[in-house]
């Protein structure tokens, strides 16, 4: 028996001692192995300390208004960081609770779940951490280590590395910034990235702190996988999910029975809205405010301080503006108001006509039909649908012919159709060459290629896409359309393609901006019908400016001669030839009245400038001698000299501006005679709140003190009639272009100065008489409304008895007519007077 024993056993004491010798190897050599693993780690492409300050985060940058609201941001994800303070009770109990429960017991890895975290992840390669790892371990994964390998040996290594950055995270962080990190970094799909995005898109709108217990746990549920507890894809699913969160709080004591048994019979309350880009008010002045705050930032004063630039859309900067909320939705809503009823009006004036045939004979000054036609081609050929075709049918051959060498040859359709045209009429690349409309390099490069074999796929290919645009433009088909007819402003309806460009062309536009006069802050800015449908901004876009700026050729004189607005002048033809004062003309210039005859009565340029008399205007610059006084003093309101020409048609308003420059330039007329020069940033920060940018006013004198009282008066009885309802001083100044192309109306009150333009994208898109096309119809009605509307809001405290600023002393220059000729008729001084000429146009 003994000898089978030891033939079974062996030698007990050698194994025992064999075992042992093994049993305390790896007790000391796991120790060493990990302290050199975690060594040797730590000189891999581990998160150094500056990485570990500043994660990456693709962080979105608000954009606050003057209240510091937030109107809209900038963004390629809608992510904005929020401190732990700001996410309220829920979130942090629903967290802590559900992923992590020993959250304030451990330094970032939770040794006692580490066993079932080398199963779940190491080993079976269970890409969800939740349950699995700890808070800051999954705050690690998501800012450093997001990629899991498929291998067990790097799973294995990757892991150690989530624990290092976790240990390295807590002893830079506390515990309250890395739950909030964590949140912030997370991915809560469907555009919502970081718990402030989720909480405004999941719940209408709603701020982290606001959440109710149920909300807050759904979104920690989703924590999991957002994708698989989606709750726009799978509601059921993801309320199972939100109950086993509210199961965990309960089984932590975050919650009572009784809040658990009523929280998990709720329904999810799901209120879903995706924030766009265009989402929130200004869309439009946020476009402009992109361009200015790139700018700005592209300069080396303002570059980060490594030299990089700042990115608007990833670096969580915030812009401070100076738009007012309360008064921007104003303006936004009267806009629509106005635009609505203009557009049926002007949809009924050109009932069963076509503005793209429509031609007026008594007109010098409208576009060909022939420039229309071609515009109209263009517009087709920039939709969507075109570009469809083109890429289908044209984009092949055209790059089998560039690749082969480089013509000087553009590729767009203009290029495509001319060298057609030569092919069929031999002398049309020459004569676009003899008109400057293509260079001789340029026409050599279309040469060159009419001369490739090629060419005749190219003529086949054209002539193919022009036949299936022509057809398929012509096929009425389901599609989403503008309207005014609700709310979300669109419709569904059955219509051609060629009819959708020919309507949306049709589509009036609205630019408009208010200023506060004193202060040169921007305060309201519109740039168009819907920016949705319209992206182009109307408010920086240069159009003729009309009547509007006759009141620059009434301040020159009355600030240079001195002369009185009841000077009466004679409305009769005005004629400036050559030689006539330093005006350098080559013929004869003999403006007319709108009528088209004179009235041969005398005006005074008090009723000259309300009733927009061109005669009188002309003769003002005829006794000015130049238009060097005009421009001088308009560039010291803020418009650049070069912008207004060197000719005597300016006193009609020949000039190209913008209603920025235009309503900057008021400004001067509400503010004593200087102009401040308007601005709508005043500062930039970066993600932690250190100033960046930050403006420095402007201002200098641009008009006299008196001279600008007597403008202001006279701009006051300019714009009588029509303003029912505002109250308090008003003044203004409407414009009308040839042909009824542009509608202006500048609005003068103590408080703001608004300055707005109506019209078409194209300029024969427009009314085809004076009573529906002047200023007066077409942008007037807007400043009423808008006006009124702010003045009855009690949030923006309108002070209506404030009045215009009036030097102190004699003004020098007399402004009662009735003392400078008695009697003087139907004269009555004041702001508040009817008005004193009769209901005469208002052009």
């Amino acid at each position: 028996m003994s000898r089978l024993n030891h033939f079974l056993l062996g030698d007990t004491d050698g194994w025992l001692r064999t075992a042992l010798k093994v049993f305390w190897f790896f007790i000391l050599a796991i120790p060493v192995g990990l302290f050199v693993l975690f060594t040797a780690l730590n000189f891999t492409d581990l998160p150094s300390v500056t990485e570990l300050e500043n994660p990456k985060n693709n962080e979105a940058s608000p954009v606050l208004a003057s209240d510091g609201t937030v109107l809209g941001r900038f963004f390629v994800e809608n992510r904005v960081m929020v401190n732990f303070n700001d996410l309220g009770p829920h979130l942090e109990a629903a967290l802590v609770s559900t992923e992590d429960e020993r959250y304030y017991d451990h330094s970032g890895i939770d040794w006692q779940s580490l066993p079932r975290v080398v199963i779940k992840t190491a080993i079976l390669g269970n890409a969800s951490s939740g349950g699995g790892s700890t808070i800051t371990q999954q705050l690690a994964k998501l800012l450093f280590t997001e990629q899991v390998s498929a291998n067990i040996v790097e799973r294995g290594f990757q892991k150690l590395k989530e624990w290092i950055i976790a240990v390295r995270l807590e002893r830079k962080y506390t515990k309250q910034e890395i739950i909030a990190m964590y949140l912030n970094r997370y991915d809560f799909i469907n555009g919502a990235q970081g718990i402030r995005a989720a909480a405004e898109n999941y719940f209408d709108g709603k701020r982290p702190a606001d959440l109710d217990v149920q909300e807050a746990a759904m979104l920690i549920g989703m924590l999991k996988n957002a994708s698989l507890y989606n709750p726009l894809r799978f509601p059921e699913r993801t309320e199972r999910r939100r109950n086993q969160v509210l199961a965990q709080m309960l089984r932590n004591e975050r919650i009572d029975q009784v809040a658990f048994d009523s929280l998990s019979t709720l329904p999810l309350g799901v209120t879903f809205t995706r924030q766009r880009h265009d989402d929130g008010l200004a869309p439009y002045f946020r476009m402009v405010l992109a361009e200015e705050a790139k700018k700005i930032l592209s300069q080396s004063a303002y570059r980060k301080s490594n030299g990089e630039p700042y990115d608007i859309y990833r670096d969580g900067l915030s812009f401070q503006t100076t738009i007012n909320p309360q008064l921007q939705r104003h303006a936004e809503e009267e806009a629509r108001t106005h635009m609505k009823q203009l557009q049926a009006e002007f949809f009924k004036h050109w009932k069963n006509m076509d503005p793209w045939t429509y031609t007026n004979p008594g007109s010098e000054t409208e576009v060909r039909v022939e420039r229309r036609q071609e515009s109209l081609r263009n517009a087709i050929r920039h939709s969507d649908r075109y570009q469809m075709y083109r890429r289908q049918i044209l984009s092949p051959v055209l790059r089998k012919i560039t690749a082969q060498r480089d013509f000087r040859f553009s590729r767009n359709d203009r290029e495509v159709e001319r060298m057609i045209e030569e092919a069929k009429n031999p002398g049309v690349i020459t004569d676009a060459v003899t008109r400057n409309l293509i260079s001789q390099d340029f026409a050599a490069g279309h040469r060159a290629v009419m001369k490739l074999p090629e060419f005749k796929e190219l003529q086949t290919a054209w002539t193919e896409l022009q036949r299936t645009v022509e057809e398929e433009f012509d096929k009425e088909t389901e599609m989403r359309v503008f309207t005014y007819e609700n709310a979300r402003n669109e419709t569904d309806t059955l219509m051609t393609p060629l009819d959708s460009v020919r309507y949306h062309k049709m589509i009036l536009q609205i630019g408009t901006m208010s200023v506060e006069p004193t202060t040169g802050f921007v305060r309201t800015w519109v740039g168009g019908s819907d920016f949705k449908w319209f992206q182009y901004d109307h408010v920086t876009t240069q159009r003729q400016v009309g009547s509007t700026f006759k009141p620059f050729v009434y301040a020159a004189s009355i600030a240079l001669r001195g002369i009185t607005p009841c000077q009466k002048v004679l409305d009769q033809p005005v004629t400036i030839g050559p030689g006539d004062g330093n005006f350098h003309l080559l013929k004869p210039w003999t403006p007319r009245n709108s009528n088209g005859g004179y009235s041969y009565d005398d005006y005074t340029l008090y009723q000259g400038l309300k009733n927009s008399v061109n005669s009188i205007s002309a003769y003002l610059m005829k006794e000015l001698a130049s238009t060097e006084p005009i421009r001088n003093m308009v560039s010291n309101m803020g418009i650049p000299k070069a912008s207004i020409p060197d000719a005597p048609s300016i006193a009609l308003g020949s000039v190209d501006l913008t209603v920025q420059q235009m309503t900057g330039a008021y400004t001067t007329f509400g503010n004593n005679g200087v102009f401040r020069r308007p601005v709508y940033l005043t500062e930039i920060r970066d993600r932690s709140g250190q100033l960046i940018y930050e403006y420095l006013p402007e201002e200098r004198p641009a008009i006299s003190p008196q001279a600008n009282y007597v403008m202001v008066n006279m701009l006051s009885k300019a714009s009588v009639g029509n303003l029912g309802g505002v109250k308090g001083p008003v003044g203004g100044k409407t414009g009308t272009t040839n042909d009824q192309t542009d509608g202006w109306y500048m609005g003068l009150t103590p408080e703001l100065i608004v300055g707005t333009w109506v019209g078409g994208d194209d300029r024969w898109i427009r009314f085809r008489n004076l009573r529906l096309g002047a200023g007066s119809n077409m942008a007037k009605p807007f400043f009423r409304r808008f006006v009124r509307a702010a003045q009855e809001d009690e949030a923006v405290a309108w002070n209506t008895e404030r009045g215009w600023t009036k030097p102190a002393g004699d003004i020098g220059i007399e402004m009662d007519c009735n003392t400078y000729e008695s009697p003087y008729e139907d004269m009555e001084i004041g702001p508040s007077s009817s008005d004193p000429f009769g209901n005469s146009p208002d052009f």
